[in-house]
């Protein structure tokens, strides 16, 4: 029996009631979990090996599977937007151009461009130049509209203690370099010299960290939450908090402005820079009818994004493409273009939506499914190993298995494998994307046995015990069985 030739209905029968499973854990994951004090029932897990379940333990359970939920993002963006889908950013204006004069508004449009970042609109900036634009007599038109609702970050509460980080930054369709201030941080024996990138117009960044005697390596221990403070001329200072230790040289990227001023006030920053002017004020509002492009940009290839979020575990370029399932479409000429209007739908329901549907038509039971922004940076989200296995399976059958598979860390080589199971035959065979909270371990994907079969693994621990590597260590211990298995008798 061929699994590809499975009816759907069939498939998700076969995922859930082979008739080889079983439902007793390998002997090396059981005695660490043992050791740890963690339950069995605090984990599950489901080996495939084609048409054969080698283990299912509570695999129909739903649990909370961190960043391997990255994973069902990534095999519906690719079934259904295509290898060769690209984000776009565009200046556009319906006004007239006069000598060096645009006599109207400037309209920025984000349409989830993955690499917009300074460089880029630098770039798109200056071919405003070559056209020989030099002032703008008008506005800036902000227009990131095209997620519903544009800003889902205004009044998010805060993920965890650290709001500040890269890791937690919730993505917009205008983001530009993610919202990011590079600090350089550098100490003497007696004062924290900070210098910030990129150049902001009126934003400036001061120290009032404390030094200390302390190693260098143990910096963040002291860092705290920068203030952010506005004059009533609208100049913003960002100020350090927290200890720093002395002779110490250190690089940390923060996200701590809005973002509508950080856009702003880069754009205006570098079109200055570039010899130009600009009158009007910033507004931030959809892009009126009737304008013409006047410099654009495109993303890399699909592909090429999901590789790096999952190779690295970006949250924020996840959440993107997650967003992007409910907000664009490909297209064969400009990569890709704004979804027909749905009223009253928001863009994280129409994804959902999209990949549900995605789900069924493969024979997918979609119960319990919880999505709220499919990257895995989640209380709530939830889904089963069964689930999991089906995605995973349908990954084997994709058109876009090998891009889909080439996304994943390698064990031992890149990623956020590459300092696990090095002393195992799993190392340079398994692809697995890994996942981690504070209490969630988990991993996902394609291992290869002894025999050279390719099997799907899922696993997923739930637990306060986690900690200290000891969640790590059990599913190690199950990927590394599952390179053992099925060699000669």
């Amino acid at each position: 029996m061929n699994i590809k030739t499975l009816r759907p209905l069939a498939l998700a029968v076969l995922l859930a009631f082979s008739h080889a499973a079983s439902a007793q854990l390998p002997a090396p994951v059981s005695q660490l979990l043992f050791d740890a004090n963690i339950p069995e029932d605090a984990m599950s897990a489901l080996v495939l090996r084609g048409d054969t379940t080698l283990l299912s333990h509570l695999a129909e359970r739903p649990l909370n599977p961190a960043s391997t939920m990255k994973l069902v993002t990534t095999m519906v963006a690719l079934d259904q937007l295509g290898p060769a889908f690209r984000g776009r950013t565009e200046l556009r204006s319906g006004a007239s151009i006069s000598g060096d004069v645009l006599r109207g508004d400037l309209v920025l449009r984000g349409g989830a461009d993955a690499d917009f970042s300074g460089e880029v609109l630098e770039r798109m900036l200056q071919a405003l130049r070559n056209q020989g634009i030099r002032k703008i007599d008008g506005r800036l038109v902000l227009d990131r509209q095209l997620f519903n609702p544009a800003r889902l970050d205004v009044g998010a509460p805060p993920f965890d203690e650290s709001p500040e980080a890269y890791t937690n930054v919730i993505p917009d369709a205008l983001m530009v370099n993610k919202n990011m201030l590079e600090l350089d941080l550098r100490s003497g024996a007696g004062t924290v010299a900070v210098a910030a990138t990129p150049a902001l117009e009126g934003v400036t960044v001061s120290s009032a960290m404390t030094l200390v005697d302390a190693d260098c390596g143990s910096w963040a221990n002291g860092w705290k939450q920068p203030d952010v403070q506005r004059d009533r001329l609208g100049k913003i200072t960002v100020v350090l908090k927290g200890s720093f230790p002395k002779h110490c040289a250190k690089s940390y990227r923060v996200n701590v402005l809005d973002r509508q001023d950080y856009l702003d006030r880069l754009l205006r920053a570098t079109w200055h820079r570039l010899g130009g002017v600009l009158v009007g004020d910033t507004v931030e509002a959809a892009s009126p009818p009737a304008t013409r492009l006047l410099a654009e940009h495109v993303s890399r290839t699909l592909p090429e994004i999901v590789r790096d979020y999952n190779k690295s575990s970006d949250n924020t370029l996840a959440r993107t493409v997650f967003l992007t399932l409910g907000s664009l479409e490909a297209d064969p000429v400009a990569g890709s273009r704004p979804l027909a209007a749905n009223p009253g739908e928001t863009t994280v329901a129409r994804a959902d939506r999209t990949v549900r549907d995605w789900m069924r038509a493969r024979g997918i039971d979609d119960a319990g499914l919880v999505l709220e922004n499919g990257s895995g940076l989640s209380r709530i989200e939830r889904i089963s190993a069964v689930q999991m296995g089906g995605v995973l399976q349908a990954g084997l059958r994709s058109n876009w298995s090998p891009e889909f598979i080439s996304s994943l860390p390698i064990a031992a080589v890149d990623g956020t494998l590459r300092r696990r199971l090095a002393d195992s035959p799993a190392a340079q065979r398994a692809r697995l994307k890994t996942g981690t909270l504070r209490n969630v371990v988990a991993v996902a994907g394609y291992v290869r046995d002894a025999g050279g079969q390719q099997c799907v693994v899922v696993a997923m621990i739930n637990s306060e015990l986690i900690g200290n590597g000891k969640g790590r260590a059990v599913l190690d211990a199950l990927v590394d069985w599952v390179a053992r298995s099925g060699g000669p008798n």
